[in-house]
């Protein structure tokens, strides 16, 4: 298992049927003072079918699982309510892809700060678990 950025990952669940969730190369867009949100991005990785149904941080009042999506040369984004997590297939969150909205954020994020993140992911039987991933900032513009 490959751990990257600063990265601590596993899924912590309850019961040993539940999906393992490996997260790795997780990197938060570092900010200007006063700016309220930023985007986070991860490679999440699922040993069963699963999905990332929510995300939790400190740094910021709330944090949405967002798609970007070109439209008509026109990008847009919005909320999702879960990411699907397929079997064994790596889902990249992303610039202009898939990706974490950090809304309301605490403080300034500089590069070289740790963001925690808490994923929460339900497996395929509704069980949930959380993967607790500590997020290197990147300077604004990378």
């Amino acid at each position: 298992m490959r751990l990257a950025a600063g990265i601590a990952i596993l899924a912590a669940g309850l019961g040993a049927a539940n999906a393992a969730v490996t997260a790795t190369d997780a990197w938060v867009r570092g900010t200007v003072p006063a700016q309220k949100s930023t985007g986070a991005f991860v490679v999440l990785q699922s040993s069963e079918e699963a999905r990332l149904v929510g995300v939790t941080t400190p740094a910021a009042a709330s944090a949405e699982i967002h798609a970007s999506e070109n439209n008509a040369g026109v990008m847009h984004m919005h909320a999702l309510d879960a990411l699907p997590l397929p079997a064994g297939r790596r889902v990249e969150l992303k610039p202009g892809g898939y990706h974490i909205m950090l809304l309301g954020l605490t403080r300034a994020l500089a590069a070289g700060d740790r963001v925690p993140l808490t994923l929460t992911v339900e497996d395929r039987h509704g069980r949930r678990s959380r993967v607790e991933v500590r997020a290197e900032v990147r300077a604004l513009g990378r």
